[in-house]
């Protein structure tokens, strides 16, 4: 493999969302308790929902 696929996708764009503010804080503490990030949960969602239903 080359160089250039070895490197991770360059993260480039933002993606605002509207949520309930109990349910961003329940969400950043779990993920806190779990020792991710909700932005690495949020992205690691949107790459299996694209996996799931990107054909159809």
């Amino acid at each position: 493999m080359s160089e250039k696929n070895n490197k991770k996708k360059k993260k480039n764009s933002q993606m605002i969302i509207r949520i309930n503010d109990e349910e961003r804080a329940q969400f950043i503490a779990l993920c806190e308790e779990l020792d991710t990030s909700a932005a690495r949960e949020v992205r690691r969602f949107i790459r299996e929902y694209i996996a799931k239903h990107g054909d159809q």
